[in-house]
C-alpha cells in the first residue's frame, strides 16, 4: 500500500471500513482543529484495535465537533506477542511512565499487583488507558493494550492460567539472569507475563508464595538495584529480545 501522507494518528471506538463517517470525541475535536490545526480535506490516520489502520480525511469540521471519512486501509489488523506485565503501581508519573513504555515496549496486558510494600494503594484506571492510548498512537501499534483493575498478589496469584509462564524479577533471592533463563525456555510456551515489585520489594513471604508456584520462572535483572519502573521496561525489553517480535528485526 502507498504511504500516508497523514501526520496524525487517532486511537477511535468506532467500527472502521471505507466509507464511514467518524466522529471523533470532543478531545480529539479540540486536538485536530486547535492543536493541529487541521482543516476540511487534510489526511489522518485511525485504529480501533479491531480493523486495522485507515486513512482518513476531514470531511467537516467546527470549533467542536469533526467528522472523518474513512478513505483506504493502510494496515491489517495485528497483534502484539502475548505478553503481559504485572507490575506493583507506583507514584503517579512513573506509573504513567511505564503504561507509556510498557505499551510501545508490546505489552498486550497491564495489570496492577497490590502487594504488601506497595505506596500507592489506588490505580486510577482511566488515566492508565489514556496513557497506553496515547503510546499506542505515536508508536505505530494497531493495538492498545488492556488496563486490568488492580488486584492483591495473592488474588493474582490463586487465579492464574496455568498455562501462562510467569517470569518473576527476584532481586533478593537465587535466579539465572533472565536473557539466559529464557533462552533455555524458547519454544515451551507462547504465553508468558512478568512480574515485577515495588520500590520496598517483595517480603520474604511473598517471594516464597511466587516461588512456589509451577509456573513461575525466578530471574535476576542483573548486578545493579533499578528503580521498580525501570526493571519493568528491563525485562519487557530482554524478553522481546529473547522471545518476542524483536528477533526478526
Amino acid at each position: 500500500m502507498a504511504q500516508s501522507e497523514a501526520k496524525l494518528r487517532l486511537f477511535v471506538d468506532a467500527p472502521l471500513s471505507l466509507g464511514a463517517d467518524i466522529l471523533l470525541n470532543d478531545a480529539q475535536a479540540h486536538y485536530v482543529v486547535h492543536v493541529m490545526r487541521l482543516g476540511a480535506g487534510d489526511s489522518l490516520l485511525l485504529f480501533n484495535g479491531n480493523d486495522g489502520e485507515w486513512q482518513g480525511r476531514v470531511a467537516a469540521l467546527t470549533k467542536r465537533r469533526v467528522n472523518v471519512s474513512c478513505e483506504r486501509r493502510t494496515a491489517p489488523q495485528s497483534d502484539v506477542p502475548d505478553l503481559w506485565l504485572a507490575f506493583a503501581p507506583i507514584k503517579k508519573t512513573p506509573a504513567d511512565y511505564v503504561a507509556q513504555k510498557a505499551t510501545e515496549l508490546g505489552a498486550r496486558v497491564l495489570q496492577p499487583v497490590l502487594t504488601e510494600r506497595t505506596n500507592a494503594r489506588r490505580v486510577n484506571s482511566a488515566r492508565l488507558k489514556a496513557n497506553a492510548i496515547e503510546a499506542a498512537e505515536q508508536s505505530g501499534r494497531v493495538s492498545v493494550p488492556e488496563v486490568r483493575e488492580l488486584i492483591t498478589l495473592d488474588a493474582l496469584l490463586a487465579a492464574w492460567p496455568k498455562e501462562r509462564r510467569l517470569i518473576f524479577c527476584d532481586e533478593a533471592g537465587d535466579a539465572e539472569p533472565i536473557a539466559a533463563a529464557l533462552a533455555k525456555t524458547r519454544g515451551n510456551s507462547d504465553a508468558w507475563a512478568i512480574l515485577t515489585g515495588p520500590e520496598g520489594g517483595f517480603t520474604p513471604d511473598e517471594r516464597s508464595l511466587i516461588r512456589k508456584q509451577s509456573f513461575v520462572l525466578p530471574v535476576t535483572l542483573g548486578p545493579r538495584i533499578m528503580r521498580a519502573d525501570t526493571a519493568a521496561l528491563a525485562a519487557l525489553t530482554v524478553w522481546q529480545a529473547a522471545l518476542g517480535d524483536w528477533r526478526g528485526l
